[in-house]
């Protein structure tokens, strides 16, 4: 099936973006950051980081219209930069870009129940999860759209009710307090600072959604581009609210909950409801919190099968994965729920799970530096940026710099893991690029 037959269109292609994005980070990270930065540091910081993020979904919405095709990064840098880097975005996609988070958000999932009175355990309720989520994936198009439309919508609504009761039932006065650490020492916290951007980049990841799936759009062109940019902006206007609602209504004790978070599971969102609704507000917001991990969790599993089955198609992985475009991957769903699985069975969540951030930043970042090489190429007859994308372009590619920097400043061990997935990319590239030139010539 063509592009032109694809059965999503802007509203679907909003909610992969906003599904992708939501999930627990906005709830606790302004509690890390409160440590050491002011209200209004910690809210610039996170306008700073919505600017961060509308520049990557403004650059990435140029490119969707001159690569209108499923497969993200995979697709992209391989028309715009090298085959050889797009195989190596793609090969992070399967293991670690989705199956990874994937997995976290199963067992986050599975602990939240247990709160709400789950008899289940973490582990069986994340396997349950995601067998769940990959069947209604492969059943066909239109179940998958229907049953992820409506897990869009809750949490929609659920989110919209927090901001509601923060609001109108809270406090919006300017906050007096101020952290220990900006009372004592009185100097710009730079350290601090940073942190609380990879907190806050963290927590915006996931505006590239629709850039997977493009080919199952409408008209891709069209749609793909608004679709970064109005579920990206929606998301932007939703953490600054829920962030005013944190720091207007919280003093700096009420913040050192996150601390206890892996043990307790209790977010910033749970102590405001607690207060304006009682025992009632905490289940409201631990069912919030469920809702968001499925709804990222049936997101990632929409898109992430198109890369493989683009790269099927392309011989970069076996042929059994190859789909016509458009139609559901069945088999790569099943892929990915696989890995997923393993991961989840192997408890090593949290390391792979902070490796995830190094390489989709990585290869995102790759993707705006394909606008600079395209603005100056010779080319003829090819379209070029403008400076609205170049500026785009160029405010994503140097704060993934700065992230990368600091990350890789901070983590030998980093550094090395990215370096072995990198290499290990590259070597499988080098072993299946003779059958893929063979297959090409065969064609011709």
């Amino acid at each position: 099936m063509s592009a032109s037959g694809g059965h999503l269109g802007l509203r679907s292609g909003i909610g992969l973006v906003v599904s992708n994005m939501v999930g627990a980070g906005v709830f606790i990270s302004a509690g890390f950051m409160a440590q050491d930065l002011t209200p209004g540091l910690i809210l610039v910081s996170w306008v700073l980081g919505a600017i961060i993020a509308l520049a990557g979904a403004r650059a990435y919405a140029t490119v969707a219209t001159w690569v209108p095709r499923s497969g993200g990064e995979y697709r992209y840098l391989s028309d715009l930069l090298h085959p050889a880097v797009g195989c190596l975005a793609g090969w992070g996609s399967l293991l670690v870009g989705f199956s990874a988070p994937i997995a976290v958000d199963a067992l986050a999932a599975g602990e939240f129940a247990r709160t709400l009175g789950s008899p289940l355990s973490p582990t069986v309720f994340g396997v349950l999860m995601i067998l769940a989520l990959g069947v209604m994936h492969a059943t066909g198009r239109q179940a998958s759209k229907h049953g992820h439309n409506l897990l869009f919508i809750g949490n929609g609504l659920l989110l919209a009710g927090f901001v509601i009761t923060g609001l109108f039932f809270g406090t919006n006065a300017w906050p007096a307090w101020v952290p220990a650490a900006a009372a004592s020492s009185g100097a710009f916290p730079k350290e601090a600072f940073a942190r609380g951007l990879f907190f806050i980049a963290f927590a915006f990841s996931g505006w590239n959604a629709a850039t997977y799936a493009a080919s199952e759009f409408r008209d891709p062109k069209r749609d793909v581009p608004r679709a970064l940019l109005i579920g990206c902006g929606l998301v932007a206007v939703l953490y600054l609210a829920v962030n005013w609602v944190f720091v207007a209504n919280l003093a700096p004790e009420d913040f050192k909950v996150v601390f206890g978070y892996d043990e307790s599971k209790v977010t910033l969102g749970h102590v405001i409801l607690s207060r304006v609704l009682g025992p009632f507000g905490g289940f409201i917001m631990s069912l919030l919190v469920l809702v968001a991990f499925v709804s990222a969790a049936s997101a990632m599993t929409v898109v992430g099968p198109r890369v493989y089955a683009t790269m099927a198609a392309d011989g970069y992985l076996p042929a059994f994965l190859r789909v016509e475009e458009g139609r559901v991957p069945v088999k790569s769903i099943a892929l990915q729920c696989a890995v997923a699985l393993v991961i989840l069975a192997t408890h090593t969540l949290q390391q792979a799970l902070a490796n995830v951030g190094a390489i989709l930043t990585l290869f995102a970042a790759l993707v705006s530096v394909s606008i600079f090489r395209r603005a100056l190429s010779t080319k003829s007859g090819i379209e070029k940026p403008n400076a609205l994308t170049l500026v785009a372009a160029g405010i994503h590619v140097g704060s993934s710099a700065f992230m990368l920097y600091f990350g890789f400043r901070d983590s030998t061990r980093l550094l090395i893991w990215v370096a072995a997935v990198l290499a290990a990319g590259l070597t499988f590239w080098a072993i299946a690029r003779p059958r893929t030139v063979n297959g090409a010539q065969a064609k011709t």
